[in-house]
């Protein structure tokens, strides 16, 4: 009998009933006469009657607009659900609808390298975005029209944000660490009316200026846009009364971008409807927060991640923006900002926590981090090594959640709630509204049976349509080509005894020895434990003739080489942890491994290197965090195929 994993966390009879989601169910008993009281039952209820959850979640959440009452779902399939159709509302609206509850309270704090603060309440934030969205509409910017945004993570971006959906234009925003070549690939195809950009912003205690960037992205640009710098407290922009353009429920909100590995990056589109009950429902419900919570997200404008920070404030919490590195001077940088800002919870990436346990360095003997009560890390895998350490190192009794999602419906799949316990190395299931169902061949996995996660209905955040896509062929081929009756996402996972989620990667990077399936994930959470290893990559390569090669590719912590001694250790710990079939054929040292700029790595487009595709084919450098990482794959790729007799 498998034993099953211990609990990291678990909630009380009195902390379930102080929750929103216990509000919620509240709610649910009195206008739906339906009693729910327990998770998988709240869960069960919400996938199989969507139209009513969905309006509950609006009524609960005090969402405003007009024609949000009736049934939320009117058309319930895929693709093309159609949400409340006669529905008007604005996301701008509805985030700072706040002000009138806390107009004196902080709303935002900006935090810089150099430790100064900028803070402003909601009462500021309302006449900060007022001032912005007026400029926009002196620049004749209204609905439909398009904002293009170059920003660091700073209060300015959140504005910038604000006033253009106040205006009900489309916003969409690069990070100024990308390249001038990468930001036009992005906004060449929107077209945007105005350019609004931050000059500047501090990184490992170094200014950059950001303006020769800007300027030489606008010169690029279809029509030259105009340009509205958008800095410190905004004050060179006029006063200005507050106004809202409402707009249709499935409205543009902004354009979010794929990581655009192999070619160029896809627009997602996301309407103000769909976000406003998405935030609601993840950031309300799954996480718990409203007035009184503080969430500090660690990420770069370009990430959805960060979108979260605005879709945080919809819910009455307060926001910390952090535009500088997250591990420097000192690895644990994240939570000295916890403990200046009195956040409550952190947004973070399972690398990041991985880095600062490899440092050594002890968060809770060196801050006072008595607010926080929840951490939530994504991007990747968080190793069980790495799960015990944050409640060792960090505090022994956070609420730890690992979640799933991505930028296509900016939210999660599966990931926490404040009902259930934790089991270590476990997502402790599908979210509230995700109709998440694991599939192999076509049929419903079994317990511990690793399959496609799909989805067999609608999501209200799911993309409205893709970029420069009038007839929907993109979006369909992008989720619905394996199978047309569901959403096919392209992870791995299987369902344990728990009703955990464990996710094992990406189905497109799944390794296939002898005919089995092996999740990559699962190597890489062996690896974690590994102090010598910074960084690695797996890869499954199909030879011609029948043979399989499997190797991997370690980027070493400087001072250390790869001894026989190293890589013998390296498969002892990979077939301990995993199974023998999971130890790779060759393990290499590679000067570093190519990730994109959400921390992702790209195994598909290294694979696609050595079966032959040219570099320029193969991989969009400009979607890399690091692109000088690519040139040894390159080489070593054609060597290989040399030696194989494929060249």
């Amino acid at each position: 009998m498998t034993e099953m994993p211990e609990i990291t966390w678990a909630p009380t009879e009195q902390s379930i009933r102080a929750t929103n989601l216990w509000s919620l169910r509240n709610h649910v008993i009195e206008h739906y006469g339906v009693t729910l009281d327990d998770y998988p039952a709240f869960w069960s209820w919400s996938v199989t009657e969507p139209a009513s959850f969905w309006a509950a979640v609006t009524e609960h959440a005090g969402l405003i607009g007009d024609g949000l009452t009736g049934p939320a779902l009117i058309e319930n399939r895929l693709p093309g659900a159609v949400w409340y159709p006669n529905a008007r509302l604005n996301y701008a609206e509805n985030v700072l609808r706040w002000s009138a509850i806390q107009g004196d309270e902080i709303a935002v704090v900006g935090l810089e390298e150099d430790g100064s603060r900028l803070e402003w309440t909601w009462t500021d934030l309302v006449e900060r975005t007022a001032a912005l969205a007026a400029a926009l509409r002196d620049h004749s910017v209204g609905v439909g029209d398009v904002v293009g945004g170059i920003f660091p993570n700073g209060p300015q971006a959140i504005v910038a944000l604000l006033a253009t959906a106040a205006v009900g234009a489309i916003f969409s925003v690069c990070s100024p660490d990308f390249a001038a070549s990468a930001i036009v690939d992005r906004l060449t195809d929107l077209a945007p009316n105005v350019l609004l950009a931050s000059s500047g912003y501090t990184f490992k205690g170094k200014s950059i200026n950001s303006r020769p960037l800007v300027e030489a992205v606008r010169a690029d640009l279809p029509g030259r846009p105009a340009l509205e710098w958008v800095d410190g407290n905004l004050d060179l922009f006029p006063p200005a009364e507050p106004a809202y353009v409402r707009v249709a429920f499935n409205h543009p909100l902004w354009v979010l971008f794929s990581s655009g590995t192999t070619g160029a990056p896809k627009g997602i589109v996301h309407g103000h409807g769909g976000i406003l009950l998405e935030s609601a429902k993840g950031i309300g419900l799954q996480f718990d927060l409203g007035p009184g919570d503080r969430y500090f997200a660690a990420a770069n404008t370009s990430w959805m991640v960060w979108n979260t920070l605005a879709n945080t404030l919809s819910t009455g919490a307060s926001i910390v923006t952090f535009p500088g590195a997250s591990a420097w001077p000192d690895a644990d940088r994240q939570f000295a900002i916890v403990a200046e800002t009195d956040t409550t919870m952190l947004a973070t990436g399972a690398a990041y926590l991985a880095l600062v346990e490899k440092s050594e360095l002890r968060p809770a003997d060196r801050y006072n981090l008595s607010s926080l009560h929840t951490i939530m890390s994504t991007g990747s895998v968080l190793s069980p090594g790495t799960w015990k350490w944050v409640h060792d190192a960090v505090k022994h009794d956070v609420h730890l959640t690992s979640d799933s999602g991505g930028t296509d419906i900016c939210s999660g799949f599966i990931g926490g709630n404040p009902w259930q316990s934790v089991h270590l190395g476990e997502l402790q299931g599908p979210t509230l509204g995700s109709p998440v169902e694991i599939r192999t061949d076509g049929r419903p996995a079994q317990q511990d049976e690793v399959g496609e996660l799909v989805l067999t209905g609608p999501m209200p955040s799911m993309p409205v349509r893709f970029w420069n896509d009038a007839d929907g062929e993109k979006y369909r081929h992008a989720y619905f080509e394996a199978d047309p009756r569901v959403w096919t996402h392209g992870d791995w996972i299987s369902r344990t005894a728990n009703n955990g989620i464990v996710i094992h990667g990406r189905s497109d990077a799944t390794l296939n020895r002898d005919g089995v399936r092996l999740g990559s994930a699962d190597i890489y959470a062996a690896l974690q434990g590994i102090a010598e290893v910074r960084n690695a990559v797996i890869l499954g390569i199909e030879i011609p003739g029948g043979k399989y090669w499997m190797p991997l590719f370690v980027e070493l912590v400087e001072g250390v080489t790869l001894t026989d001694e190293l890589a013998d250790h390296i498969r002892q710990v990979i077939r301990g942890r995993t199974s023998a079939r999971h130890v790779p054929d060759a393990i290499e040292a590679a000067p570093g491994i190519p990730i994109t700029h959400a921390g992702k790595r790209i195994e598909v487009p290294l694979k696609k290197l050595f079966l032959g595709a040219p570099a320029e084919r193969a991989v969009n450098r400009s979607s890399l965090q690091n692109p000088e990482a690519i040139d040894w794959f390159v080489a070593r790729a054609t060597s290989f195929r040399a030696n194989e007799g494929m060249l």
